[in-house]
């Protein structure tokens, strides 16, 4: 069902979230303790992260699972203010492909999805595609639900949405239409927008911002996120929280 995590804060090495915590997100792809679904995530990982040279992401996908790329090292070198990383277990019907791996990026947006849209290739995918702008119906490179509904949210935010609208837009469209799991993270660098809904998500206490599927260490100050939930947060940590 996959494990996220998102941060904007202080520049560290991307190794401090992906490698070099007790918990972080290698540990909790192959030993997940908060998955509801599956055992693990072999199906590959991606992580964006923005420099203070770029205003869009830059990002490494690959379909390795992430204990195992032989990439991870040189990737987990790169510092960086603000992060969204994942490690993916394919939904059913769903190919092993690197399109299909989180984080997806356009512009200076990443966008990562936890979770699963049921029903999404009987009828329900091409419903929701529908309802992408020809343009963004045409950037979308592969077949998966989570970047669809990225598309569906850059529509929303070409039209002017703040990102937190354009996630809860989101969620409500697809919960207008089917069930699912829809845990959400959007980061432009500067600012992240979670949901949680249906899966774990937990945030850190300090001074920045970083929400996980799962806690990253076994420091007393993470906190479960209610489901239901979304999350704005900055450099200074959470700013607002609001029911879905």
């Amino acid at each position: 069902m996959c494990r996220h995590l998102a941060y904007v804060g202080a520049p560290a090495p991307l190794g401090d979230w992906l490698v070099d915590a007790p918990h972080g997100l290698v540990d909790q792809a192959r030993a997940p303790r908060w998955q509801t679904s599956g055992q693990d995530n072999p199906d590959g990982y991606g992580v964006a992260w923005w420099t203070a040279d770029d205003d869009s992401p830059r990002r490494h996908r690959s379909t390795n699972c992430i204990w195992h790329d032989p990439l991870l090292p040189t990737v987990a070198q790169h510092r960086t203010g603000a992060v969204v990383a994942a490690a993916r277990l394919a939904s059913p019907g769903s190919p092993v492909h690197v399109t299909g791996n989180a984080p997806f990026i356009s512009g200076r947006y990443a966008w990562s999805m936890n979770g699963v849209v049921d029903g999404w290739h009987d009828g329900i995918g091409n419903e929701l595609r529908d309802h992408v702008t020809p343009e963004r119906r045409a950037w979308i490179e592969g077949v998966t639900d989570g970047e669809a509904l990225f598309a569906l949210a850059l529509d929303s935010l070409d039209r002017g949405a703040a990102l937190e609208d354009a996630v809860a837009d989101v969620i409500a469209d697809v919960e207008a239409r089917t069930t699912g799991r829809l845990n959400i993270l959007i980061c432009d660098g500067r600012q992240v927008v979670a949901s949680a809904r249906g899966n774990s998500l937990f945030v850190g206490r300090g001074d920045a911002c970083l929400v996980a599927s799962e806690p990253l260490d076994d420091d007393d100050r993470w906190e479960r996120v209610p489901d239901g939930t979304l999350l704005i947060g900055d450099a200074a940590g959470v700013t607002a929280s609001t029911r879905l």
